[in-house]
């Protein structure tokens, strides 16, 4: 019996952002005629994948077994050899009759390449290729990191509105960003620290039970490369509208959700209430100051941008504080999917896959 549907891989599906990806495609109900998934990076402890009961499921060890029949390939966590495999599986002349997609939520594949960012769960243009012929061939398609999207929508809402001098932002990030291990070590290192036993430093190199770090330290397992790659994808999505603003992250001792504090200075002083109404509207919720300000546990789970009530500061008259939250797994999936469902409207009527 033939389906209406995509062939789909998911690169890194045991990990955090896999696992979201999956859940974002099946809860969106996208296309998906037959799910490829495979596992993330080298020693990084697989997580259990829900299975999609509508979808047939293929598991794979080797990016070499994905069929070349694939039509949209996410690629959630770090593998060795992905750029090897894009070069041949652009060659493979057993490809999809129609155009193919690689979506990399992670830049493993398109930071050094010129692979367009999209985003769509902010308003932006919901897929590239638009100006390619039909037929066959493979599209990179960068999707940007969670706190991109966070502070690049403020950023741009703002500058279309007012003119904006300056900007800092600091980026909260949690333990989820690292990966399981992460989370494992956090609650590890808790626990032993009010034991007073060693803490395991393998996934931090470095204390963060209790502690915040603005670096991973010299026994880290990765490579903290996240504060630059924000830079670079702000820079490519804001070009001239406004400033790149001053970016320093640091580690905190949270499990999930991503959290930014935004410093911006306009050219003259702005009235608070003109500020939520350039600012409020989706994926961005502004709360009063009247209720409880939000914090990365209220942005678990949640699909909105969630902005604390705006503070002026205090010594310059025109600069104001945003305190923004959100959970930077499932808006960097959403946005991801978005990508993919810009691409199906490209793409429609589906043809029938065995």
């Amino acid at each position: 019996m033939k389906t209406a549907g995509y062939h789909v891989a998911v690169i890194g599906a045991s990990s955090l952002l896999g696992k979201e990806l999956i859940d974002v495609l099946d809860e969106r109900n996208f296309p998906v005629a037959e799910l490829m998934t495979v596992s993330g990076e080298a020693g990084e402890p697989d997580l259990p994948i829900v299975e999609l009961s509508r979808h047939p499921r293929a598991s794979v060890d080797y990016l070499e077994e994905i069929p070349a029949r694939f039509d949209f390939a996410f690629v959630a966590a770090e593998h060795p050899g992905l750029a090897s495999w894009i070069e041949r599986t652009g060659r493979d002349r057993q490809a999809s009759p129609g155009r193919r997609a690689v979506i990399d939520l992670c830049a493993s594949i398109s930071k050094d390449a010129t692979a367009p960012l999209r985003t769509p769960f902010l308003g932006g243009p919901p897929a590239a290729g638009q100006d390619q012929e039909p037929g066959k061939g493979l599209d990179v398609i960068a999707a940007p990191h969670a706190a991109t999207l966070v502070i690049s929508v403020l950023l741009s809402r703002l500058a279309a509105r007012f003119q904006v001098r300056s900007a800092v932002a600091q980026i909260f990030s949690p333990a989820s960003e690292i990966g399981v291990r992460a989370i494992d070590e956090l609650q590890k290192q808790t626990v032993n620290l009010l034991s007073f036993q060693k803490v395991p430093r393998e996934a931090y190199g470095d204390q963060i039970a209790f502690n915040l770090l603005p670096r991973l330290g010299a026994g880290s397992e990765k490579a903290d490369g996240l504060e630059s790659r924000v830079r670079n994808e702000l820079a490519a999505l804001l070009g001239s509208s406004a400033p790149v603003p001053a970016i320093r992250l640091v580690h905190v001792p949270v499990f999930y959700s991503t959290a930014v504090s935004l410093y911006v200075e306009t050219q003259e002083r702005v009235k608070p209430s003109d500020l939520v109404l350039a600012l409020d509207g989706a994926p961005v919720a502004i709360r009063r100051a009247s209720e409880r300000a939000p914090s990365p546990a209220d942005a678990a789970g949640s699909n909105e941008i969630l902005v604390d009530a705006i503070q002026p500061d205090a010594s310059h008259p025109a600069g104001l504080w945003l305190w923004a939250v959100a959970d930077s797994m499932r808006i960097a999936a959403i946005n991801a999917v978005q990508i993919a469902e810009g691409l199906h409207r490209q793409r429609q009527p589906l043809r029938l896959t065995k």
